[in-house]
């Protein structure tokens, strides 16, 4: 008989002007860090984390303004990965955490590594050099042909237009040189399949 993947908690980190909320399964082992892209929340996250099984404690966060998140006057791509990195911190877990960045995401994850330990960095669909105008164009230039019925739900850009000036600061820093690709979402595609690829970077 198996045994069941850890339950999913909600907890808050920080003050009510920096308020950073996120989900967590499993209380030990390495952390891996989820981090989903501009006008998704959290919740994107949900089905790979429910396949993650071994030795590590899962953390998806939702990103400043995003699902209840606080909302914040100045999204300095830096000073996040400032926060995310207490975050880690305090988990008390003792180990560099994998960082998974999808779309926007990737930009936080790679900041991260840059300036604190990492085991690894898992990054996709990553951005183009200016974020997308509004949800309705990020989802006008989604490809989710391969994502399940009942996994496109996660897949659905939430948000307004406001979000986008918030996080326009992340790429007057400069996007690396890359081929901004259509959101394919593999995670929601396959998640047994990309949880065991990240099982492998623990």
């Amino acid at each position: 008989m198996h045994p069941q993947p850890p339950r999913r908690t909600t907890h808050a980190y920080g003050t009510p002007k920096n308020l950073l909320v996120y989900d967590r399964w499993g209380s030990f082992g390495r952390p891996v860090v989820l981090l989903h892209g501009l006008f998704y929340d959290r919740t994107i996250w949900w089905p790979v984390a429910a396949e993650l099984t071994g030795p590590c404690t899962v953390i998806a966060v939702d990103l400043p303004g995003h699902g209840q998140s606080a909302a914040r006057g100045d999204n300095d791509l830096d000073a996040l990965a400032r926060d995310l990195a207490v975050l880690v911190r305090d988990l008390e877990l003792h180990r560099a955490p994998v960082l998974v960045g999808q779309g926007e995401g990737a930009l936080l994850a790679e900041a991260f590594a840059a300036a604190y330990a990492t085991r690894a960095v898992l990054t996709f669909d990553e951005p183009a050099e200016a974020p997308p105008e509004s949800p309705e164009q990020h989802q006008a230039g989604a490809d989710l042909a391969g994502v399940p019925a009942a996994y496109r739900q996660f897949a659905v850009p939430r948000g307004d237009r406001r979000l986008r000036d918030s996080y326009r600061c992340w790429f007057s820093k400069g996007v690396p040189a890359r081929v901004a690709k259509r959101p394919g979402f593999p995670h929601l595609r396959a998640p047994a399949r990309f949880a065991a690829t990240l099982s492998d970077l623990i």
